[in-house]
């Protein structure tokens, strides 16, 4: 019985055992959350890192590309130079 004269319906160490009990949950819910975070982050890390290989080998690719039709271009210029023209062709 309370002080009020109602029946108790839980005692002092029971809230104390269910409020142990609840922390004791939230410790372990916490230290789960921190355990995915770190995996998260550490998938981001290797997502981020073949991101940038990627990026790399896109780039590499794209000034191989530029430098051949930079090539190209010279050969050309270098075969219209070393041809010869007939004088009685014209120009155009």
């Amino acid at each position: 019985m309370s002080r009020n004269g109602c029946k108790l319906l839980y005692t002092e160490e029971r809230v104390r055992a269910l409020f142990s009990r609840m922390r004791s949950d939230l410790h372990e819910m916490n230290f789960r959350h921190q355990c995915q975070l770190a995996d998260l982050r550490r998938e981001l890390d290797e997502v981020r890192a073949a991101y940038a290989e990627l990026r790399a080998a896109t780039l590499a690719r794209t000034q191989a590309e530029a430098e051949l039709a930079s090539l190209y271009r010279q050969r050309e210029i270098a075969r219209a130079r070393a041809a010869e023209r007939a004088p009685t062709m014209p120009l155009n």
